[in-house]
């Protein structure tokens, strides 16, 4: 007996019911999704986050700041470098200017993830709807923008003690802390000092922000939905992992002029560092210190946000809202 031609074949039929039983599944994550989006967390949660993976990932960051300043026979690898501070000051020399990073991370990343949280919780509509991808790009800019500032003293005295060392004996500082190095700044250099390279400090930080709170937020919502992952350590992994990724990208090539901008005494115009730059190296500076780049920013986006997701998840079951 032949079909008719308005008859459901029982492929169709199975295909259907699948789908329909997959859809309260997918609403159900997004409704949870959602839930967790719209507690209000401590504003300090980013910056402690961050100090805690800073503490983990020092040794990458100074690593990638002394390639990225590495003048004369200096190693021109990641291991070599790596080798060299070993060598030369010992294991506790890959911790130089700890204590200036983790100044940094508590001024630099409690604004900027603080802020964001903050905007994400007011700007997100009362309905279900999630905020979406360029309102997300909008306000992490922003923050990271504030951010930038916030923490450019920090910063400038992070770079200076991890290079400390690897100068001549006559041009180095000793500073002996965080704290000892912008008061020696401003002192020595006045308040302008803390603001050396603070706009290219800034736009990194907004780049920063923008490629990698925003895309964790979208990987991270992406896979609580479409995947049977969930809320869970694997799917932070993974989208931290490919936020990561961004950012590395897109901030290298802003990153290479601040580390460069914040190294030097004497002043110097950005377009003036450009040129000299680019008569020396080409177009690959914008590139240069990628790789170890990506091994400290890889895995500083991933204890950042592993350890945050703790502070959260440790939050909603004080509060009773971990269900």
């Amino acid at each position: 007996m032949q079909s008719t031609a308005h008859e459901p074949s029982v492929g169709s039929v199975t295909t259907a019911a699948a789908a329909a039983a997959a859809k309260p599944k997918i609403l159900e994550k997004k409704k949870k999704t959602l839930v967790h989006e719209r507690i209000s967390y401590p504003f300090w949660f980013g910056g402690s986050a961050s100090s805690l993976a800073a503490c983990v990932t020092h040794p990458l960051d100074l690593v990638k700041v002394r390639l990225q300043l590495r003048s004369g026979d200096a190693p021109k690898n990641m291991s070599g470098t790596f080798m060299h501070i070993v060598r030369t000051e010992g294991p506790l020399g890959l911790y130089s200017g700890l204590t200036a990073s983790l100044l940094r991370q508590m001024t630099y990343s409690t604004v900027r993830f603080g802020v964001y949280e903050e905007l994400k919780t007011r700007f997100t509509p009362e309905d279900k709807s999630k905020p979406s991808l360029p309102l997300l790009i909008g306000l992490s800019t922003f923050s990271g923008f504030l951010g930038g500032i916030s923490g450019n003293a920090a910063d400038v005295t992070n770079v200076r003690m991890q290079q400390d060392a690897a100068l001549p004996p006559a041009q180095r500082r000793q500073y002996k802390h965080g704290l000892d190095g912008m008061f020696r700044m401003l002192r020595e250099e006045g308040v302008r000092s803390w603001f050396r390279g603070v706009w290219p400090n800034s736009t990194r930080a907004a780049l920063m922000n923008a490629s990698q709170l925003a895309s964790y937020d979208t990987f991270k919502a992406a896979l609580m939905t479409y995947t049977p992952l969930g809320d869970t350590t694997s799917t932070h992994f993974a989208s931290s992992l490919l936020a990561g990724f961004v950012a590395t990208t897109i901030c290298s090539p802003v990153d290479v002029i601040k580390s460069r901008v914040m190294s030097t005494s004497h002043k110097q115009g950005v377009v003036h560092l450009l040129r000299d730059i680019y008569a020396k190296e080409g177009v690959t500076w914008m590139f240069k210190g990628w790789v170890p780049a990506f091994l400290r920013l890889g895995p500083q986006t991933i204890c950042t946000f592993l350890f945050l997701e703790m502070h959260r998840k440790a939050y909603r079951r004080f509060k009773g809202l971990e269900h």
